[in-house]
């Protein structure tokens, strides 16, 4: 199976210089990426090359047989999905070039967004990309390891704007999932993995089902589960854990091994006063506590104490997910569709902790407070310190969370006259999350269990808010040790933050599609349609939460909804046919009003134009305006909590900072401008061979956005007076806070050139050899990225670091080489990354990331059953040479911190 993707060239600078280099690039290459051809069949036992045929163009509301949209699409098919064995079908897709991997286990560990896979086109953010089942929404916010991937036929992937035909989302592209609902038999696939340092161990299991009943109706199922046990903490690979920038104190910052917090040190250390840089030892005695350098909070030294030594590098997952799907044909022009989806995720991990930073005071008269130490205050006339405290031992929270969504789907297509075709659906589906992450400091009870002194009348440690109110039921706390809180004591400075949210989609819509009339070129083609739906979301919170009693994190309660109607039309004009360098000009516009509750009416078209030169050679141009509506998190979200690590442009220090998010009822619609053109060749020449290339431009206007941290920070030092306002410091000037809620930000622009060359040539053609050999070389290369607030832009293109905002490589590339003949067959995948930097705006001493080349293996073995079931044993090492992701790259969407993983399994059709 062949990806259909037919694509652009670029600006005129740009393409004089680049669109050789690439074609020369693309015809010199030996390499290609394709597909693992199962050899089931007997036509491929003869070593025919399997084509698929015409299916419905998902960048476009006409579904006219032989159609080829203005806007680059491909197709991946099931067995493209499967060839690595991925855990899910974002995970797949996240290989191809035009894909981000923003939101998986690697870059999701210590956030609640973690266990679910959206995908991201173009690296615009998840909300710019739209995903589909079957052309119609869905809810669980765009999670695909909610759909079984075994019941995937194949996957469309629009790599331009297309909310003309879709709506509101597809500003970066659109994801259509095809279900294979004529799916006939029974079919299993179960697989085990396990990465080369015993580690992330994963099974998974799936299932279909399909068969007739009734005399006219067909009926599939299928089921996923998928177990990980991901990798903790992320010390567990060397040049993953404990690597961050630290600062020089020249005005430059080196990103270093075995960088944590000068004031977290287990046990607590002494940050104030003639004490200062002492620490205690588990019996609460003094000791020296000894860094290897230190600078403002961060030092470098196995003492300094990070969240990277507890928290996860690759979070744990557990799911299931379930569709079934009935169909009933009630005549030739009548069918009835009916859908059932469910999918849970749940687990239970070690997330982050709640410390001290070295702002806890700690009074002279404290009841647990080592004599010596004490007698050094005094001596000093000192009567109280600060202290911080890494708090595994008392505040090191779990996350625990499950994820249910439950859809049902009902539609009906029909068909009148020779040509004309209708169809309409209604959709409702849920999407619940709750939440309970134990172990968070209760900011009355910490702060009273710390203010210990000792009794007059018992001679005992005691809160002394109990020497006012005996009433108190205060547990006073020791923290002069690692192990020296008591179990009596976390139980009372400890709770629970946790919520519980669920969201409502209801979609309906009707559409008519036929050829009203003949030009003499051909048919007209036209559909028109009407869509309407409404998303609501109810988030409540624990009683703790909504009284405010934790200091460092907490869940806040959401309500809102909103509704849109929707219009819209399409037309498609043959201009001419047959003729001269014109053998088939087709002109494609398409116009959309969507009327939204929030913000009101809005407008989004498209005009595009295809010409096929000659037998062979097509180019194909398409210009858009896009929009995006803001869902219902950037509207409605009340405060959210994290930490980032930041550095400070304004002091060239690295900190770990208080973030504090939310949502925005006031934000605006983004809008979108999208160019793209280019042309495919299949010269009749060479049988099998495809060649293309693609420009694309996107320039999106009020950007709905949470700025990150570091770009805050960036973006005030450069003099964006708006973004000084979102940062607080404390009396020392040091980072305290960073607000960070949704905002119209002024532009995001991203343009650059996709381009791919696929060969198959069955080895019968020139030898007498068995099989079809493969190859496939897919590429993109980025011209900008960039963000633009009105006083400052910031340019992301080769910031590929692991904490910076967009950032995306200058070069990514795929290529495969594979063989498969009717008895087993092998494959050979790489994946090239250009060399980058950690941060553009940050001057870091070794900021070079140098160039990365992975190399996958598949091997796959059809093992004789006779007459009986097929069955087909395979097996993948990803990563084959073990390479190491650069030091510090923690969370970057691109580089593998796994290391080389194994992977067998087995396929039986029945």
């Amino acid at each position: 199976m062949s990806f259909a993707s037919r694509h652009g060239f670029a600006r005129s600078k740009i393409a004089r210089g680049l669109i050789p280099s690439l074609l020369s690039l693309c015809c010199a290459s030996a390499l290609a990426q394709t597909a693992q051809q199962e050899a089931s069949t007997a036509d491929e036992a003869k070593d025919k090359v399997v084509t698929t045929d015409t299916v419905k163009v998902s960048a476009s509301r006409i579904d006219r047989p032989g159609f080829q949209a203005p806007t680059p699409t491909m197709q991946i098919s099931n067995e493209e999905l499967s060839i690595a064995s991925r855990p899910n079908v974002a995970a797949a897709l996240n290989d191809l070039p035009q894909f981000r991997a923003t939101q998986s286990p690697q870059t999701t560990s210590t956030n609640t967004g973690s266990g679910s896979a959206p995908v991201d086109l173009r690296g615009l953010g998840i909300s710019r990309t739209l995903v589909l089942i079957d052309g119609r929404r869905f809810s669980s916010e765009n999670d695909l390891n909610t759909i079984p991937s075994i019941l995937v036929k194949n996957v469309d992937v629009v790599t331009g704007g297309a909310s003309a035909a879709w709506g509101s989302g597809a500003v970066g592209g659109v994801v259509n999932i095809a279900i294979d609902e004529e799916f006939t038999g029974a079919r299993f696939d179960v697989h085990a993995g396990q990465s080369s340092r015993s580690d992330n161990d994963e099974h998974r299991f799936e299932a279909a089902f399909g068969g007739d009943f009734g005399g006219s109706g067909h009926a599939v199922l299928g089921l996923d589960y998928f177990h990980s046990d991901g990798i903790i903490p992320r010390v567990a690979r060397d040049n993953a854990g404990r690597w961050a920038t630290f600062a020089n104190g020249d005005g430059t910052v080196t990103t270093a091994a075995n960088v944590g917090a000068s004031n977290l040190v287990y046990g607590g250390i002494v940050t104030t006063g003639v004490l200062a840089g002492k620490g205690f030892n588990p019996d609460g005695t003094l000791r020296d506590v000894a860094f290897d350098r230190v600078v403002g909070t961060t030092a470098i030294g196995d003492e300094a104490r990070s969240s990277d030594d507890l928290s996860p590098l690759m979070t744990p997952q557990k799911r299931y997910a379930a569709l079934g799907r009935a169909t009933w044909d009630f005549s030739d022009t009548l069918k009835l569709t009916a859908e059932v989806r469910h999918s849970k995720m749940w687990n239970d991990y070690i997330w982050f902790g709640d410390h001290n930073r070295g702002n806890l005071t700690i009074g002279i008269d404290n009841a647990y407070l080592d004599p010596q130490a004490r007698a050094a205050m005094v001596a000093a006339g000192q009567t109280s310190f600060r202290m911080g405290r890494f708090n595994s031992d008392l505040s090191y929270s779990h996350i625990d969370f499950q994820r249910k969504t439950t859809q049902g789907t009902l539609a009906l297509d029909g068909s009148f006259g020779d040509n004309w075709r209708w169809g309409a659906y209604y959709s409702h589906g849920e999407f619940e999350e709750d939440f309970r992450t134990p172990g968070f400091l209760l900011s009355k009870e910490y702060a009273n269990a710390v203010d210990s002194v000792i009794s007059p009348t018992s001679g005992q440690p005691v809160c002394r808010i109990t020497l006012t109110d005996p009433s108190s039921n205060c547990v006073p706390i020791d923290l002069f040790g690692l192990g020296a809180p008591s179990q009596e004591a976390i139980d009372y400075v400890t709770g629970t933050p946790s919520s519980h949210a669920r969201t409502r989609l209801d979609v309906g819509g009707a559409s008519l599609r036929g050829e009203p009339f003949e030009l003499p070129a051909g048919a007209v083609s036209v559909a028109v349609g009407l869509e309407a739906r409404r998303e609501g979301i109810r988030r409540t919170v624990g009683d703790l939460d909504a009284a405010g009693a934790f200091s460092s994190f907490s869940f806040s309660p959401m309500a809102g909804s909103f509704t849109v109607k929707e219009a819209f039309g399409e037309v498609l004009v043959p201009v001419l046919k047959d003729k001269p360098v014109f053998n088939d000009l087709a002109v494609n516009a398409a116009a959309r009003v969507s009327d939204y509750s929030t913000t009101g009416d809005i407008w989004s078209w498209k005009i595009g134009f295809t010409n096929e030169f000659f037998p062979g050679l097509r180019a194909r141009f398409n210009r858009s305006r896009d929009i995006r509506s803001a869902n219902l998190t950037e509207l409605y979200t009340t405060t959210t909590t994290g930490y980032n690590t930041v550095n400070d442009p304004f002091t060239n220090r690295s900190i770990y900072v208080l973030t504090n998010g939310g949502g925005n009822p006031t934000v605006t619609p983004e809008t979108a401008y999208t160019t793209t053109y280019g042309f495919s060749w299949a010269p009749q020449s060479v049988e099998g061979l495809d060649l293309s290339l693609d420009y694309f431009d996107i320039a999106i206007d009020n950007v709905i956005t949470t700025v990150a941290a570091q770009d805050i920070l960036t973006r005030c030092y450069n003099g964006n007076q708006a973004m000084c306002g979102r940062i607080e410091r404390d009396a020392d000037g040091n980072l305290s806070r960073i607000v960070s809620t949704y905002v119209n930000l002024s532009r995001y622009e991203s343009d650059g050139i996709d381009a791919e060359v696929a060969y198959a040539l069955p080895l019968s053609r020139v030898s007498d050899l068995p099989g079809v050999l493969r190859m496939r070389l897919l590429g993109t290369w980025v011209h900008s990225l960039t963000t633009n607030d009105g006083v400052s832009e910031i340019e992301y293109v080769t910031s590929q670091g692991y904490s910076f905002g967009l950032g995306t490589p200058r070069w990514r590339a795929n290529a495969s080489l594979a063989y498969q003949n009717a008895n087993w067959g092998a494959n050979l995948r790489a994946r090239y990354i250009s060399p980058g930097v950690y941060n553009r705006t940050i001057n870091i001493t070794n900021n070079a990331i140098p160039s990365y080349l992975y190399y996958d293996l598949g091997l796959t073995f059809n093992v004789p059953t006779g007459n009986g079931p097929s069955l087909q044993l395979y097996a993948n090492v990803n990563n084959l040479t073990d390479k190491d992701p650069p030091p510090g790259s923690i969370f970057s969407p691109y580089y593998d911190v796994v290391g080389r993983y194994y992977t067998v399994g087995a396929r039986i059709d029945f």
